[in-house]
This record gives C-alpha cells, structure tokens and sequence, in this order.
C-alpha cells in the first residue's frame, strides 16, 4: 500500500448529557490517543479531531427534566469532558461541538448538496403528534405495550425488556411521555437517505476491499448487508437541532445521526484553513475510532453520505472496540454503576498513566471485556511499579552512585550483550507492527517485554556486585541499560505519555523520533542525568477498598430504589394450569439476533421435537455458554412472529429486581421432554 501523505483521525464524538466513564476511554479514547501519539513520534502528518454531540431527544429530555435549556445541558458536559480529556492527556487537535456556528453552517452546506442532487427521498409519514403539547413526538418521548413480550414501558423505537427494535406506531396503548395523553397520528412529511441503493457498492467496498477489518467491525457490517437496508429519515420535527435548509421544513431539524458525524469535518474546517486536504485528498488515510454501538454509522451510514455527496474521501479503517464491564456488570450511567473520569483523577491524582496502562492493557478489542480495581492495583503494583519503575531506577540510580551521575563508556561487548542490544530492536518491530495493525493489547505488551529485558540484564549482570572487581564491566552494563531506558521513552511514548515526560527529564534529552528506536547508542559516554524519584508508587489497599465501598454505596442505593415485588395474581384453578405444557428442553444450537440487543435464537431438543424459540436473554448470557444447557419451556404457547423469526415456546426463567435473568432448570440431569410438575 502507497504510504499516505498525511493522517486524519476521528474519535467518535461523545454525547454531550454527562460525563467520560473509563468504558468510553477503553473503546475509544485511550487506542486513539496511543495511535495519533505513534504516528507523531513518527514524524507523520496527522490530526486529531474529536468534540461534543450536542443534539438529539436525550438531551432535550434531560432539559425538560431539569428545568433548564438543552443549551446549559451541553455547556455543562462540554466543559466538564473538555477538561478531563485535557487532564487525562488525551490530545486532540481540537475538541468542538456541533452546535457552534461552523457546524451549523457545514452540515446545512451538507444537506443541500445532496438534496440539491436528488440524492433524498421525500415521504410524508404518519407520526405521533401531542395535542396537549402541541408537538411531534420522536420515539423516545413514546412509551407502550411492546407487542412482542407485553412490556408496558417500551419505548417508540425499542422494547428494553426484549431488545426487538420498533417502530413508535408498533407499540399498543401508546401514550406520550411530555403530556401522558394519548397521542395521536398526524401527517408529517421528512428527508430520506436512501440506504438501499447502495448496498451493491457497499457490499464490494466493505466485504471484498475491506476484508483486513477487524472481525467484529467486519461481521456487524455483514450481517446488516445480508439482511438489507432501508431509506433512513434524515430529519424529524424538533426545536433543537441544525434546522433542515429547505423551504417548507419550519419546525424541522437534522436528525442527530446525519448531523454528528458532520462535526468530524466541522471540527477540521474549524482547526485548519485548508480541511479539504484532510477530506477531499486521496492523499489523506482517514481512520474512525468507536465504540461497538457505532459501526453501523461509521462503516455504513456516513461512508454513503460521503459518497453521495461526491467529493470526500472514505474511511480506510474503522478499529471498533466491544465493551468494558465493570466489576462484572455492565456499566450503566442511569445507575451510576461507572467509574467516571473526573472522579477518578480527583482520587488518583498524577496517576493518569496508570489508568491508561489498565485500560489498554485489558481493552475489549474483540469482545466484552472486564475492569476490576483489584487488577488495576495488581498491573500497578506488579507490572508498572515491579517492572518499569523498578528497572529504570536501578539503571539511574545505579549510575548516580558509581559514575556521578554521567554515561559511562562501554568497552568490549560479550554475547550477551550483543544478545540483548538485539533483543531491543525486535521488539521495537513488534510494537510497530501491533500498532499498525491496531493491536494495541499486543503493543503494549512487547513495549513493556523492552523493560522486562532490562529488569533481566541488570538482574543476571549484577552490577552492584561486580564494582569491586570489575569496574570496565560495570561501565559497559549500565551504558547498556542506559541505552534501554532511552529506547523506552521512545517505545512507550503514546502509551505512557505522563511517565515518559519524567524519563526524559531524569534522563535530560529530549523527545527522539520513532526511527532511533532499537539504536544502542542513544547516550553518548559523559552525558549527564539526573538522580531519579519514583516512575510510580505503589497503590494501597485502603486506596482500593475505597472505591469498592463507593460502588458498594451505588449498588445498595439502587437496590433500596428498586420496586417492591410484584403482588401475586389472582388465582387460577388447577384445570388452568394443567392447560401449560412444561418440559425439560436442552438448548443445541444458539445465536444472536441481528439488529437487537437483547435476543437470542434458540434451537432446542424437547425430547419431543426441534423447535426455535426467540428469547430476550442476550444481555445476561452468550450464545456459546448457553448452547447444551437443559431448561424448562413452555411447549404450548401459541407460536409469534418474533423479528420475521417463529417462536415456537417460551424459555422459563427467573428475573431479580435489576432484571438479571436466571435460568429455571433441573437440579439434576434428566431425559429431554420430562413434564415439569
């Protein structure tokens, strides 16, 4: 592949109702700030943009919550992440919001090109509408029966208790969630983004040129490819939002998932006064870290904005994250089970490094993955604290104490030596490769394997021991672990930026290019250092507990809100439950449901016949530990139509107040098709 001219990297753009939880950082800000940093030390052209989303129902509900404008909504969150994005070393070229005045402008220039070049489908449509409100109500502000699972709080656009997406006319018993009167339907007319006529190019462009993705990223897009697009309304009625630039179209803004991505090319057109080398040049490799939640935006929808309008160049990667749990449950900031960046760098204060090192080093880049603070203090205390600090101090501290503080002159090396100068610059190309590959677990583990070898050199050489006999030897040992601390402060540069800042301090140089990486002679004999302090401390238990206890306090403040248990129900006769047919069932063959959070298909045994039955389960258990397991299930429940699937039965389990799912099983072993009794 040609070496681009230049770099353009997009973070995904957090939404601008609260603050930045380590979830956020872990699936995006943390590998896009450690790529941008790689491809500076490297000396490449490269921009940074990122900023608030501001628009969208989430904030005008919060608003109406509060009592305030959106305006103060967002003015609050920009701020309060603005800040700790700065404090947490995250740095981007800019970090705008999309209701300034340049994006205003940019994403109606936007609009009108395409609605100039006939690239919208105009449809009137019925839609709810407030009477007592006296306004168009977006499927947020609409809550119902789900009429797939009887949940009576589902929203307009998707039932929570079943995952299934809706549409906000699907749900019975609708009522609006401004007013709580009935809403009624009303004709509306709105833009549509013709998804479906891109599939074709689409599917060559993704699934035959972008095979190289990584296989989450590759496998979602497929799956939304295998099953079809359709147009997608580019506007709706609101009164916050980038107004729609059409005549006829009062009281209409740009739905918030044309209008956010937008802010990437808002942002730069608001940094640099030649943006359109950024966009519009096939110089340019343009490369959108995110979250799992947003790669059908960013690998689908705005890719066919893009090239729609004509003119922009595509995305050449899209390294999706999965998601961060949290103490093995899935962070959630509606119960403020979260661990948020500001609080954390009010507890941890000038441990920004550590955070970062925990968070790449168990990413979800994958799959699902989970943050604990025992293994933060463990990483800390045996990995950053034993390891890195360990050796570097000896190696600075060492040569203080023998040699004033100055670089002695290596003489003669032996094979050793040899063995591990060489060692330094392989594992440079390991890091490089992972980096370039957006492997950055993998990184920075071969990054930290560089300190490793010097804690091993200094270890097996014994210095401390030798300086009474063998003063030369004693030069050439520490020259060389010099030598490694200076490779380190190049090597781990984007991952520990804070920590590396002291190294060249304690080390007086100053920042070297990626390229002198793997050198052994980045020191020269009589350069002076300065006596060390401590790269990190070690983190008490007191510290850790501490945060326990503060997630302790939430999970008993959520549990005391929870509802009271449900009353019992009236009673029924024996006959009536005689008429349900319950048997022991075993799961042979499960997988998700495309589209939907919470669904799971099931194909089971039931001793009786094989049978598929739909059940929303997906949240609390994955398809592979699930598939062999022998359940109840309800046999005679008449079949429905779940998504386009026939669900023949219903899977009986237990559901605690937090809505955590157990399954209702045998204790033992028994044969499928047993009558449960």
């Amino acid at each position: 592949m040609k070496k681009p001219d230049r770099h353009l990297i997009t973070s995904a753009l957090p939404y601008a109702n609260g603050p930045i939880h380590i979830g956020h950082l872990a699936g995006v800000y943390v590998p896009s700030d450690i790529y941008t940093r790689y491809l500076r030390i490297k000396g490449e052209d490269v921009i940074s943009i990122c900023g608030s989303d501001e628009h969208g129902v989430p904030i005008t509900m919060k608003a109406r919550d509060e009592g305030v404008t959106p305006q103060e909504i967002v003015d609050r969150y920009h701020k309060l992440n603005k800040k700790a994005f700065e404090d947490f070393g995250i740095e981007f070229d800019t970090y705008s919001r999309t209701s300034n005045k340049t994006h205003y402008d940019t994403a109606s220039d936007f609009f009108k090109s395409l609605y100039k070049n006939g690239k919208f489908i105009e449809k009137t449509t019925d839609q709810y509408y407030d009477n007592e409100a006296k306004c168009f109500l977006a499927d947020r502000y609409i809550t119902g029966t789900c009429p797939h699972c009887g949940h009576d709080e589902a929203y307009g656009d998707q039932c929570e208790n079943c995952g299934t997406s809706l549409s906000a006319t699907d749900l019975e018993k609708p009522r609006s969630r401004v007013s709580g009167s009935l809403p009624v339907l009303k004709k509306t007319k709105h833009w549509f983004l013709p998804l479906d006529e891109y599939e074709d190019w689409l599917k060559q462009w993704i699934l035959e040129d972008h095979k190289e993705w990584k296989s989450n990223v590759y496998g979602q897009c497929k799956s939304w490819l295998d099953q079809g697009l359709q147009p997608r309304a580019v506007s709706r009625d609101l009164d916050w939002g980038v107004p729609v630039p059409v005549e006829g179209a009062e009281g209409k803004v740009l739905y918030v998932w044309f209008d956010a991505p937008i802010g990437y090319i808002s942002a730069t057109r608001e940094l640099r006064d030649d943006w359109e080398k950024y966009w519009k040049d096939p110089g340019t490799r343009m490369v959108h870290f995110i979250g799992k939640d947003n790669i059908v935006f960013h690998c689908i929808i705005f890719p066919v904005m893009l090239k729609a309008e004509g003119s922009y160049i595509l995305p050449e990667n899209v390294p999706a994250n999965e998601f961060l749990n949290l103490e093995n449950d899935k962070i959630s900031t509606s119960r403020n089970w979260a661990v948020w960046l500001h609080e954390y760098l009010d507890d941890f204060p000038g441990d920004q490094d550590v955070l970062r090192y925990a968070l790449c080093a168990s990413a979800p880049e994958t799959k699902d993955n989970d943050f604990t603070w025992k293994e933060f203090q463990n990483r800390n205390n045996n990995e950053l604290v034993a390891i890195l600090g360990n050796f570097v101090n000896r190696a600075l501290v060492l040569t203080n104490k023998y040699f004033d503080g100055r670089v002695p002159a290596r003489a003669n090396l032996n094979d050793y030596d040899r063995e591990v100068l060489a060692d330094i610059r392989k594992l440079k190309e390991k890091v490089e490769k992972s980096l370039d590959a957006y492997r950055f677990r993998e990184a920075l583990r071969e990054a930290m394997n560089v300190a490793r070898l010097g804690n091993k050199y200094l270890a097996d050489t014994e210095p401390w021991k030798l300086i009474k006999t063998d003063e030369e030897r004693v030069k050439t040992i520490l020259n060389i672990a010099l030598q490694i601390t200076a490779n380190l402060t190049i090597i781990l540069d984007p991952f520990l930026p804070f920590s590396v800042n002291k190294l060249r301090d304690w080390l007086s140089i100053d920042t070297l290019k990626w390229d002198y990486a793997g050198n052994d002679e980045l020191l020269e004999a009589g350069h002076e250092i300065k006596n060390p302090g401590l790269l990190f401390r070690k983190i008490d238990d007191s510290e850790i507990q501490k945060q326990l206890d503060k997630l302790m306090e939430t999970k008993k403040k959520n549990e005391s809100e929870k509802k009271e248990a449900e009353p019992v129900k009236e009673n029924i006769s024996f006959d009536d439950f005689t008429k349900l047919d319950i048997r022991t069932a075993t799961i042979i063959d499960a997988f998700k449901v495309p589209k939907t959070k919470k669904l799971l298909q099931l194909s089971l045994d039931t001793g009786v016949d094989k049978r598929t039955v739909v059940s929303g389960i997906a949240e609390y258990f994955s398809p592979e530990e699930i598939t062999g397991k022998q359940v109840s299930v309800v046999l005679n429940l008449e079949p429905r139509k779940i998504r386009g699937i026939e669900s023949q039965g219903m899977i009986l389990m237990a559901e605690e107040d937090d809505g955590k799912l157990y399954f209702v099983e045998p204790s033992g072993k028994t044969k499928n098709g047993s009558p449960v009794k």
